[in-house]
């Protein structure tokens, strides 16, 4: 059985969480969440006890996940943004026994029929529980319903622990390390990389509540030694840094920044890195697989790529067949499947989505990618939405939204594919203008001189804004209505 937190055995004194002005040592956090699992080990267990948690990005979300973690009973995080539909159907299908939150909090009323438990920065001394075996089920982490409703990803400890420590390998993570992020704590990338990782390493992690550049600046113009952020801030990040000596001079001393969850434009790396010295690190994950590739700490770095596999995991490109690419010539796109210690053990109540998400023992991930000589991966989008069918080509949206961004006129950039008699599918690239909008032709002419003429957009549609999720993921279906 595997320790998922060793520092919290060992009375430290060392900062374990801070979030604003209210920090827990590991000695307190032991302590607290020690008390916590021992009161939920004693929930009746007539069925699977689960509990959901109301996960604000505040210390008690962190104290909640920890003592179900420590206390072996699966834990819910449930979006404090969610939607009315989507929150009844998770609560109906995880059965939550009580939901955990922090003093005061205000519920929807779907979670306030449920049993309430406030988690309060108290407790008393007493051993730790018992761990349970690395199989249990640790946390139900709901995926974004794009292609029907949330599905709930059952994670074992096995793939939180084999996760974080293939991640201490591939970016030198030690318990000298300070992490600073701003990440919503219910999904993969701020709870389990974001808290548990500097957690399991005996690190620090140190949460802004909310992201501005200069709260970045602040922290890790302190202590901070690790920023992780989706897009969307180090797109911020990449606007600003050439106008503030003091963000500019933080980032510098870094010692690595960290983007996820969807992928970085080129055109920020660059102007990060033309005023900073420092190159992002991308890597890439899922729900169900937790972490799969990354580029390395001490390897090199190629904007626009997603590095290598990790440590453990076994990864292979398909075609539409199902048969194996052998190729690394960085031009032909495949299915990413993977295996490995890391993956889900399956979707919760749903036996055939989980049946149909495997290719034998390789899971499907629906992300479509190239790979080149050197093992590195470069995701060019979904199988469902961003795999275009035109002209006999099969082309990845991925670069084509890198190419349009690199346009002094545009600000940000999605693209899609349309049917078209002629074509198959025809490119449309939606496009919110930086200032001025720039011409049509400007545009698509831009991207057939960067890539090639068949990857141009045939259509380009100006709009206000990308419509996102709560990660930065643009959600391309909605934008055809």
């Amino acid at each position: 059985m595997t320790v998922l937190f060793p520092a919290l055995h060992t009375a430290s004194r060392k900062p374990a969480l801070r979030f604003g002005d209210r920090t827990l040592d590991y000695a307190e956090l032991a302590r607290v969440a020690g008390a916590l699992a021992r009161e939920l080990r004693a929930l009746p267990d007539a069925g699977p006890v689960r509990v959901a948690v109301w996960a604000t990005p505040g210390i008690e979300t962190a104290v909640a996940v920890v003592a179900a973690l420590l206390a072996g009973v699966p834990a819910v995080p449930i979006n404090p943004k969610i939607g009315e539909r989507e929150l009844e159907h998770i609560v109906a299908d995880s059965e939550p026994a009580l939901v955990l939150t922090g003093p005061g909090a205000r519920l929807p009323a779907r979670l306030a029929a449920l049993p309430r438990h406030e988690v309060r920065l108290t407790g008393t001394d007493g051993e730790l529980p018992p761990e349970p075996e690395d199989e249990a089920p640790a946390l139900i982490v709901y995926t974004s319903g794009t292609t029907g409703p949330p599905k709930g990803a059952v994670l074992p400890r096995r793939a939180i622990a084999s996760t974080l420590d293939a991640l201490e390998d591939a970016w030198q993570w030690t318990a000298d390390d300070v992490l600073v992020h701003a990440l919503p704590l219910f999904h993969v990338h701020g709870l389990i990389l974001g808290i548990l990782g500097p957690l399991r390493r005996g690190g620090t992690v140190r949460h802004l509540g909310r992201f501005s550049t200069d709260a970045v600046a602040r922290a890790l113009g302190a202590e901070a030694t690790m920023l992780f952020g989706v897009p969307t801030m180090y797109h911020r990040i990449a606007a600003e840094v050439n106008d503030s000596a003091e963000l500019a001079r933080a980032l510098r001393n870094a010692r690595l920044l960290v983007s996820g969850s969807a992928a970085l434009p080129v055109h920020d790396h660059q102007l990060i890195t033309a005023a900073t010295g420092q190159q992002v690190v991308e890597r890439y994950g899922m729900t169900e697989t937790l972490m799969n590739t990354s580029v390395r700490a001490g390897g090199p770095r190629r904007p626009g790529t997603v590095g290598v596999p990790l440590p453990g995991v076994e990864l292979r490109l398909v075609d539409e067949s199902g048969a194996v690419l052998e190729t690394s010539d960085g031009e032909t796109v495949g299915e990413i499947q993977v295996r490995g210690p890391n993956l889900f053990t399956g979707y919760l109540n749903r036996p055939d989505a989980t049946a149909e998400a495997f290719d034998g023992s390789w899971f499907r991930t629906g992300d479509m990618a190239t790979r080149d000589a050197d093992g590195y991966l470069r995701i060019v989008g979904r199988k469902a939405t961003d795999l275009i069918k035109s002209g006999g080509y099969k082309i990845g949206a991925g670069e084509i939204e890198n190419a349009l961004l690199e346009h002094a006129g545009v600000a940000e950039a999605a693209v899609t594919g349309e049917p078209d008699e002629d074509l198959g599918e025809r490119i449309v690239a939606w496009v919110v203008a930086e200032g001025e909008a720039p011409a049509e032709r400007d545009l698509i002419d831009h991207v057939a001189r960067l890539l090639s003429p068949h990857k141009r957009p045939r259509v380009v549609r100006f709009v206000d804004s990308l419509p996102r999720n709560d990660m930065g993921k643009v959600m391309k279906r909605a934008l055809h209505g």
